[in-house]
C-alpha cells in the first residue's frame, strides 16, 4: 500500500509528505496496537451496529444529497460525479432489503436479487465508475493520462468481479449486527485485485487536481484503513457504508465548481 501511495504521489504533489510523518518502526508499532485493539477490545464491545433501518435511513439521506448534487451541477460532464450519492443510495437501499430478507421470511424473495445488486455496486460498478467520473472533471492533460490508466484498470477489476459473480457462489448472512458476505472467488487473487481496486478508485481521487477531490480520496482511504483493521470480516458492507456517508463531500466539490463558474462569468 505504501508503494501505491508513493506512485499516486508522483501525480498528486503534496500527498507524499503524509507518508513520512512516521518512521517504519513507529508505523509498525501503531499498526500492531490497532490490531490488538481490534482483537481484544472490539471482541468484547460492539462500537457500531448496522440494520435495515440504518441502510434505509442512509439511502434516504443519500437520495436527498444526490438530488441536491445533481441540481447543483452546471455542466454535463459533472453529472457522473454529482450522481454518485444517488448511486450509493441505491446500493444502501439494496442492502436494506437484504437485511429484511435475512430477518423476516416474508421478504425472503428479496434475498438473492438484493445480495447481487449490492455486490454489483461494491465490486463491479465502483471500480470503473469512480475513475470515469473523476476523469470527466480533470482539466490537467498530464493527469488525464493517469486517470485513463486508472479507468482501464477499473474496467479490468470490474470484468474480473462480474466473471466471479457469474461463476462462483456468493451469499450474505447476519453476524454480530453486520452482514457477512461470503464468496467462492479464488483466494489467491484477492490481495492482487484489492490493490488494483484501491488504485482505480482511491488513486484516481488522490491524483485529481480538482479542489476538494483529494479530501474525498483521503477520507475514503482512511475509511478503508479503519474498516480493514476494525471490521475486516465485514469489510464490503462497512466500507461501502462509510464511503456512502463520505459522499457528502461530493456535494461540496460540485458546489465549489458551481461557484467558480459563477465567478468566471462575473469577470467575463
Amino acid at each position: 500500500m505504501a508503494a501505491l501511495l508513493l506512485y499516486i504521489g508522483t501525480y498528486a504533489p503534496g500527498v507524499e509528505k503524509y507518508l513520512y510523518k512516521l518512521s517504519t518502526v513507529q508505523s509498525s508499532v501503531c499498526f500492531f496496537m490497532l490490531l490488538l485493539i481490534r482483537k481484544y477490545f472490539l471482541s468484547q464491545y460492539k462500537i457500531m451496529c448496522f440494520s435495515a433501518t440504518a441502510s434505509f435511513g442512509a439511502g434516504a439521506v443519500l437520495t436527498a444529497l444526490g438530488v441536491v448534487s445533481v441540481k447543483t451541477a452546471v455542466k454535463p460532464q459533472q453529472l457522473p460525479f454529482a450522481g454518485i450519492p444517488l448511486l450509493f443510495a441505491a446500493q444502501q437501499i439494496a442492502e436494506g432489503f437484504l437485511w429484511l430478507s435475512l430477518q423476516n421470511s416474508e421478504y425472503a424473495v428479496f434475498r438473492v436479487p438484493s445480495t447481487y445488486m449490492f455486490l454489483f455496486f461494491a465490486q463491479v460498478f465502483w471500480p470503473f465508475w469512480v475513475p470515469f467520473a473523476v476523469l470527466k472533471l480533470e482539466p490537467n492533460e498530464r493527469r488525464k493520462k493517469f486517470m485513463k490508466a486508472m479507468f482501464a484498470t477499473g474496467i479490468l477489476v470490474s470484468l474480473y468481479f462480474i466473471s466471479c459473480m457469474m461463476i462462483f457462489p456468493v451469499n450474505g448472512v447476519i453476524e454480530e449486527c453486520h452482514i457477512f458476505y461470503t464468496f467462492g472467488y479464488p483466494v489467491i487473487m484477492t490481495p492482487i485485485v484489492s490493490v488494483f481496486y484501491a488504485l482505480a478508485t482511491i488513486g484516481s481521487l488522490m491524483a485529481s487536481s480538482v479542489k476538494g477531490m483529494k479530501l474525498f480520496g483521503i477520507s475514503v482511504f482512511i475509511a478503508y484503513l479503519i474498516t480493514g483493521i476494525f471490521y475486516l470480516d465485514y469489510f464490503v458492507s462497512v466500507w461501502c457504508f462509510f464511503s456512502a456517508i463520505l459522499s457528502l463531500i461530493i456535494v461540496s466539490v460540485i458546489y465549489r465548481m458551481r461557484q467558480l463558474k459563477a465567478q468566471t462569468r462575473h469577470y467575463e
